[in-house]
């Protein structure tokens, strides 16, 4: 059964920390990567952060530094720390399993399992 559940989202004010949380179903979790997503109004979804099967890591060069991604195989969770927010960092942040080989693990695809998202919003 597809799973990821989303959590951790919700309202800062510029400067400040979030954390966000995925729990997946052991079947949906990607032996391949999870990834983060996020949407804002008006614009296309874009990839945020991504770790593989081995640990390997790689973001967005608007989050480099600020975010960080981690995994907890065991549990089947991949987290995201989100450090000196932005009020452009506003959106619906989802996680995301691929369910095959990508090759740029921050693209969404149609071969994603998703998640159903999670507010987050920045105020100046």
């Amino acid at each position: 059964q597809v799973r990821l559940v989303e959590s951790g989202g919700g309202s800062v004010a510029a400067g400040g920390s979030l954390r966000l949380s995925c729990a997946a179903s052991r079947a949906t979790y990607s032996k391949y990567c999870m990834g983060w997503f996020r949407q804002a109004p008006g614009k296309e979804r874009e990839g945020v952060a991504f770790i593989d099967s081995v640990g390997s890591t790689g973001y967005a060069d608007s989050v480099k530094g600020r975010f960080t991604v981690s995994q907890d195989n065991a549990k089947n969770t991949v987290s995201l720390q989100m450090t000196s927010l932005k009020p452009e960092d506003t959106a619906m942040y989802y996680c995301a399993a691929a369910s095959r080989f990508e090759p740029d693990c921050l693209v969404p695809t149609k071969d994603h399992n998703w998640g159903q998202g999670t507010q987050v919003t920045v105020s100046s």
